[in-house]
């Protein structure tokens, strides 16, 4: 088989750069080892994710965002951080940013299967799935990819968007920064008694972290974030129990906690890759850079990998230059290094300071609250940051 453009890995960066190139002249292929029926109605995996202005405004260009159900769409009108049982909360909202929300709260798995009904009837677009890939050849001109049924792929450029531990990136000889934090994330809707007023509250408590994401109606996406160990008991708790665990460990502060839906427990793993490009290949997504979802940008930085990728590549292909030259993907690489670097950097920072409990880091985690709190520009860089206009 062949085509120009060949994407390993459908989920929503993957499905996001074969829909950005829809209105090109090119072949585009998407690999994808699960079966067609786990893309195109995605379990409920527990994700909320905080979509920035930009990133909704990406999706409204795809096509996909007027597919999302409009009552499973949540604002989050304010972040606010908290340490330990100090009383102090530094807090991001709109004033000053034309007001509005700060960004919008959406499932995961809706997200995902948006993406896949935006792309199935694509015309220039091959959908192969239930196979993944066994090995990657590159020359001047081509790459040549076999899948693990034995079938061969030759295409002009290939995409990576197959996970933070990309298969394809090992087979293409690039490495990557891994961090196992020795951390779980357990991610639980649930509902409360009190009304959250579409706040979202990030405590970094002594030992845990608790977020609380805001959810239409008085519900919230709980994520709890505890040593491997720790985790495996709270895991195996049933809903009634863990609702009493949650309310218990976020001190009632909305109230009793009840599962509202199936919770859902992950390893805390970052990646940065040393590169992002290879000859004839690029890295997007989760592939490219890992986030920590303490910052929830990941998703975001995966949407705007694709978009600077699909842009290089949509300009080549009208001009009539070679969509995988190396000076096309080393100015793809150097864009989205200086868009992802400086974030991934801040944020391992802010994971390693307000998880660390010796003494000396607890008393700088309250300091650097309240320093942050009395630099309204540097609170304002952030707010900007976190909207994404």
């Amino acid at each position: 088989m062949e085509c120009d453009v060949l994407i390993v890995g459908g989920g929503p960066a993957g499905l996001s750069l074969a829909r950005s190139l829809a209105d090109s002249s090119l072949r585009v292929m998407v690999v994808e080892r699960q079966p067609e029926t786990a893309i195109a109605v995605p379990g409920y995996d527990g994700r909320e994710i905080a979509l920035t202005h930009r990133s909704i405004a990406t999706l409204k260009a795809l096509g996909a965002w007027h597919l999302l159900p409009p009552d499973e769409i949540s604002p989050l009108n304010e972040a606010r951080v908290l340490n330990g049982a100090s009383p102090f909360a530094l807090s991001f909202e709109t004033t000053g940013h034309g007001g509005g929300p700060l960004s919008l709260m959406v499932p995961n798995h809706r997200i995902r299967e948006a993406l896949y009904h935006s792309v199935r009837d694509q015309p220039n677009l091959t959908l192969l799935t239930g196979s993944g890939v066994s090995a990657v050849k590159t020359d001047a001109r081509s790459v040549r990819v076999m899948l693990e049924d034995g079938r061969s792929i030759s295409a002009r450029l290939l995409v990576a968007a197959d996970s933070r531990f990309s298969r394809v990136r090992e087979l293409l000889g690039i490495d990557a920064e891994v961090n196992r934090l020795g951390r779980s994330m357990m991610v639980c809707r649930v509902t409360h008694e009190e009304d959250h007023h579409g706040v979202a509250t990030e405590w970094f408590d002594h030992h845990q972290t608790v977020a609380m994401l805001p959810l239409n109606g008085r519900r919230s996406s709980a994520v709890l974030t505890l040593p491997a160990e720790a985790m495996k008991r709270v895991a195996a708790l049933d809903d009634a129990a863990l609702g009493d665990e949650l309310t218990r460990r976020y001190q009632g502060r909305l109230g009793r906690m009840q599962v509202d839906a199936p919770a859902h427990v992950y390893p805390l793993a970052t990646t940065y890759a040393r590169h992002f490009a290879a000859p004839r290949a690029a890295l997007i997504g989760d592939a490219a850079v890992g986030m920590h979802p303490v910052t929830a940008h990941g998703f975001n930085l995966g949407l705007q990998s694709q978009a600077t990728l699909a842009r290089l590549v949509r300009e080549a292909a009208g001009s009539g230059q070679d969509i995988a030259a190396a000076s096309l993907l080393r100015r793809y690489e150097m864009t989205h290094r200086l868009a992802s670097r400086p974030l991934y950097a801040a944020t391992n920072f802010l994971v390693r300071l307000y998880t660390d409990e010796r003494p000396g880091a607890r008393l700088a985690r309250d300091a650097t609250l309240r320093v942050g709190s009395r630099l309204p520009l540097a609170r304002r860089a952030i707010t900007a940051m976190l909207m994404q206009r």
